[in-house]
């Protein structure tokens, strides 16, 4: 349900997230780190297998966003993987749409860079219990706040998408505590066998 499709939000919900993400877009690639293409390509693929990989959840479906773990390891990197990964589940599954694509990359990219902001310069130094709440905190905190976001997107488009909003932020709540499991453990494992994928250049996150 992170995948808005077309036809259901309002046009200036429409406008304001294509204008913001075109915005978000224009920075990151200004401040792309090259060398962080191979680890980008490779958290984009996982991204767009991740979504065909659905939890049931009462009368809907949700799967792994992993945009806090894309946003703890790329920082402003996350955003054009996502937007990429994004284009192509809309072209090959018809997740989303072309029209909606704006909002789609704005309500997950944008928590992915919240988070890289915010958990990546606690990273340093930290100790194994606490790289594994860090993690933890980047995964939940993904998907919380590309729920929050879905959420806004809906109710801003009409009362009749009220309730769906509120169904948004319950269906989430699970997955966020699955996904704080494994971004927690995938950073643990990070700290173990690659550690300079977790030490990357500050310009990268600032």
């Amino acid at each position: 349900m992170a995948h808005i499709p077309d036809g259901v939000l309002s046009a200036p919900v429409l406008l304001t997230g294509a204008a913001a993400s075109a915005g978000l877009l224009a920075v990151a690639l200004r401040r792309l780190d090259y060398d962080a293409l191979p680890q980008a390509a490779v958290l984009a693929a996982a991204f767009f297998v991740s979504s065909l990989i659905s939890i049931p959840l009462g009368p809907s479906t949700a799967h792994l966003l992993l945009n806090g773990l894309m946003g703890l390891l790329l920082g402003w990197t996350a955003v054009p993987a996502l937007f990429v990964a994004l284009v192509l589940q809309a072209a090959f599954f018809g997740y989303g749409g072309v029209v909606v694509l704006g909002v789609n990359t704005l309500n997950i990219a944008l928590p992915a860079l919240v988070c890289a902001v915010a958990l990546r310069p606690l990273l340093a130094g930290a100790g194994p219990r606490a790289l594994l709440g860090i993690g933890a905190a980047a995964g939940a905190g993904g998907v919380l706040l590309t729920a929050a976001l879905v959420a806004v997107s809906l109710g801003l488009s009409g009362e009749p998408f009220l309730p769906a909003a509120k169904a948004v932020v319950l269906i989430y709540l699970p997955l966020a505590l699955v996904e704080a499991l494994v971004t927690g453990t995938v950073v643990s494992f990070l700290h173990r066998v690659a550690p300079e994928i977790l030490s990357g250049s500050a310009s990268r996150y600032a």
